[in-house]
């Protein structure tokens, strides 16, 4: 059994900083594809980042500059820093893992942004 489990999530002040962490146990390859998603209040999930196995990243447009994904092999740990955060990034955090064409979801984060 695959099992992602994040963390890092909490209230910050605009302009501020955050790390989030996903750690994958289980029965996956660790070659696996990671990704960070979100979902705000009445919206749609949207992807944010992925990292491949060997560092490879990419960042959406919205938060590029912003954002960076890393990952831990040996921790079997994907990160999300977040700085210069802004009221629109609100949202419940995801991390997803894709091997063999399976995808595996955490449970979230929460994230706000408020001052």
């Amino acid at each position: 059994q695959v099992q992602l489990v994040e963390s890092g999530g909490g209230l910050v002040q605009p302009g501020g900083s955050l790390t989030l962490s996903c750690v994958v146990s289980g029965s996956i390859s660790s070659r696996a594809l990671m990704f960070w998603h979100r979902q705000a209040p009445e919206k749609q999930r949207e992807y944010i980042a992925f990292v491949t196995w060997n560092g490879l990243t990419d960042i959406t447009d919205s938060v590029k500059g912003r954002f960076t994904i890393s990952r831990d092999n040996a921790k079997n740990t994907v990160y999300l820093q977040m700085n210069n955060l802004k009221p629109e990034d609100t949202a419940v955090y995801f991390c997803r893992a894709r091997s063999n064409d399976r995808d595996y979801w955490g449970q979230g984060t929460q994230v706000t942004v408020s001052s």
